[in-house]
């Protein structure tokens, strides 16, 4: 009896090891995961990676929404270890190096609201938004931006004329709502230099849902025409 227990032990330990080693090798081979230990790299000298910039204020080839500010797409849409994570919009990291200079773009017309509570976010509800029906089913979706204070939160970074208690302020594509900042919502634990920016759907009612849960959220490549290189890097498509 103790025999075949420690024999069903025994295959249960191989099998959970194979799985183990299959997960290990899944993360370290996973280009998504590659693409972020980039970052670093980008940090060091974006001036030596020029083709991983995407310009913010311009559209890449046959896209329907602006690409919201300049940087390197350094965290992609589903990035992370699944389950465990996934991440849930584009992190867009500034070429410049200092925080409150680089823009932050409306994608594309819509009704901005920064409610009250809001330090460093801003979202765009599109309710008219009619390409890519196919993905949208034709229902109004949201754009969201954040990150647009200081590092201890204390200086935001949001343009003037979105204070907060905003609601539903009308704005075209190419509106300069703020700029990067690292605030990352703690205290002593900033971010690097950047944007956070997602595409949250809409909820029953009419509102938007929480963008911190993938499941709410719809990949910004095909509104951005971005697409994911050989080499692993997210960059506009070409025409």
């Amino acid at each position: 009896m103790l025999k075949n227990i420690l024999k069903i032990l025994g295959w249960i330990a191989f099998a959970a090891a194979i799985v183990l080693a299959g997960f290990a090798a899944w993360v370290f081979s996973n280009r998504k995961v590659d693409r972020i230990t980039l970052i670093g790299t980008w940090f060091d000298d974006p001036a030596e990676q020029p083709d991983w910039l995407v310009k913010g204020g311009s559209y890449c080839p046959g896209a329907p929404m602006m690409f919201p500010s300049d940087g390197f797409i350094g965290v992609g849409w589903s990035d992370g270890v699944p389950p465990m994570y996934e991440h849930t919009g584009y992190d867009i990291f500034s070429p410049a190096g200092a925080e409150n200079v680089t823009p932050i773009y409306a994608a594309a017309d819509g009704y901005l609201t920064r409610e009250s509570t809001w330090r460093s976010s801003v979202i765009i509800r599109h309710p008219d938004f009619a390409a890519l029906p196919e993905i949208t089913g034709g229902e109004q979706i949201w754009t969201y931006y954040t990150h647009m204070a200081s590092a201890d939160g204390e200086t935001i970074y949001i343009a003037p004329e979105f204070p907060k208690g905003t609601r539903e302020k009308f704005v075209e594509a190419g509106t300069i709502l703020g700029y990067q900042g690292t605030w990352s919502g703690r205290l002593g634990d900033p971010v690097g230099l950047h944007l956070h920016f997602s595409i949250p759907v809409t909820v029953e009612g009419g509102g938007y849902a929480n963008e911190t849960i993938i499941a709410n959220t719809l990949d910004p490549a095909p509104f951005l025409g971005i697409v994911e290189g050989d080499d692993g890097i997210l960059r506009c498509a070409e025409s």
